[in-house]
């Protein structure tokens, strides 16, 4: 078996896995018959630790650096291919020796087999190094794209995961539920499409897509699906006449185009704004230029009802959306807004990111330029029936920062809020009361997109978008 092999079936083994056994399969005492480890080309926090496992159930590797006297860190269970198993380890220190021992498991019998040495290297100069501190974080690690790098960082700041672009993971880097990272990189062809990239924990790229119908793909949200489907914003540019109303006549306007495809390529929904929008829904100083960019569409949510929630910058609006008939089930915020805002300033919010659904008519977003003081993550309620919406807490950085473009809110739980502020170089988690309980100090840079996630090995599974 190669190893291009062995850390393809170690990865979807992986994937599966939850942690030690729990079930007896088999009594069979299982036998380690040899094994070694080495690194991982693309990232030196990660070793591969191959063995010949014979009647094993699952599969873990035990190890620490010496001179710990116990190997108290173990990875996930993974469950073997025949007899030969690739395990990942993960999140390790960099230039640390380290002592790993295989651990095989065969329903109530375990076994371990020969320790095995292993050095990690020094991590690229061109990774920056992060420094986090707070008094109650969320457990876990944040994700987000830094330079060519995308990474990851735990409650420290230390950088335990990466993977170098070679030309950038393009502002956003997010991890998913299907247990994959997911990146939009810009190609040096500038007359190209730029396909998203799907990366497993290895730093292996599974798989490139796109738009359907030609359509250039947008880099600030995705929905990825179990069965490999995904929704997915993509950019659709008309000349229109705009010389009657302040613009000019042959003006470039682009609008945000929401597709659904299946794992194979086929289109299976798409709602334009073309179809359901006008142009006059932008404010007029906005649609003056020969490029007018319209909607600017920059997050996707699916709501429990299976339809729609979609952010448009441009407009300063959150607008729903009809998935069976692409209906426009409503509009909050902007100039064609349909709800009343109680006990909310006015505008309620402006060129917002980051709008995350909580629950049943609950959201949370970045107001980036409501205040003039400064930017703010806001959790609203709101009444599809009735048409209503209140703003029942907001957070902000101390003192203010002015997120002009780009930013994130997360839900966590417990009433935990993480949020980056975009080029304000802000990255911090409040609590429920509005306190910061954990932030990447100095200045990290422009975050567009910070996300927690909860395992290395599963990055995304079980974890709040």
């Amino acid at each position: 078996m190669t190893m291009r092999r062995a850390t393809t079936i170690a990865v979807a083994a992986l994937l599966a896995a939850c942690g030690q056994p729990d079930a007896v399969t088999s009594s069979t005492t299982p036998e380690i018959l040899g094994s070694t480890v080495v690194g991982n080309p693309d990232n030196v926090l990660a070793a591969l630790v191959t063995a010949d496992v014979r009647h094993g159930d699952s599969v873990a590797v035990r190890y620490a650096p010496p001179p710990r006297p116990t190997l108290d860190s173990v990875t996930p269970a993974v469950t073997p291919e025949g007899d030969a198993v690739t395990v990942p380890v993960l999140g390790l220190l960099p230039e640390t020796r380290y002592a790993l021992v295989v651990v095989a498991y065969s329903g109530s019998s375990v076994i371990a087999g020969d320790t095995l040495r292993f050095v990690t290297g020094a991590l690229p100069t061109d990774l920056a190094p992060y420094v986090a501190s707070g008094s109650d974080p969320s457990p876990g690690y944040v994700a987000f794209a830094a330079g060519p790098y995308g990474l990851v960082i735990d409650n420290t700041g230390r950088v335990v995961w990466y993977h170098r672009f070679p030309n950038g993971p393009g502002l956003n880097f997010q991890a998913g539920p299907t247990g994959r990272y997911f990146a939009r990189p810009t190609t040096p062809d500038p007359t190209d499409r730029d396909p998203w990239v799907e990366i497993d924990p290895l730093g292996n790229v599974t798989r490139t897509f796109g738009c359907a119908g030609d359509l250039e793909p947008r880099f600030h949200d995705l929905i990825a699906e179990p069965d490999g489907a995904y929704w997915i914003m993509c950019d659709e540019v008309h000349t229109m006449d705009l010389s009657g109303m302040g613009g000019v006549a042959n003006a470039q306007v682009m609008g945000t185009v929401v597709q659904h495809v299946s794992a194979t390529g086929e289109l299976l929904f798409q709602w334009s704004p073309f179809d359901h929008f006008d142009i006059t829904d932008l404010d007029s100083t906005s649609r003056v230029g020969v490029n007018v960019n319209w909607t600017h569409g920059n997050s996707l949510n699916l709501d429990g009802d299976g339809n729609l929630v979609v952010s448009f910058r441009s407009l300063s609006e959150i607008t729903k959306i009809d998935t069976k008939t692409g209906a426009v089930l409503w509009r909050m915020g902007g100039l064609r807004n349909q709800f009343l805002f109680q006990d909310t300033p006015s505008p309620a919010f402006t060129f917002q990111h980051g709008v995350r659904l909580t629950g049943a008519g609950r959201m949370v977003l970045l107001d980036n330029m409501g205040d003039p003081a400064g930017s703010w993550a806001e959790r609203y309620v709101y009444d599809e029936t009735s048409h209503t919406a209140r703003m029942v807490a907001s957070y902000g950085s101390a003192p203010p920062v002015r997120a002009s473009l780009g930013g994130s809110t997360q839900d966590l739980p417990g009433g935990h809020t993480l949020v980056s502020y975009g080029p304000a170089g802000r990255v911090e988690e409040y609590d429920a009361l509005g306190r910061v309980v954990w932030r990447i100090d100095g200045n990290p840079g422009y975050v567009f997109r910070a996300q927690r996630i909860r395992s290395l090995y599963q990055p995304g599974v079980g974890s709040p978008r």
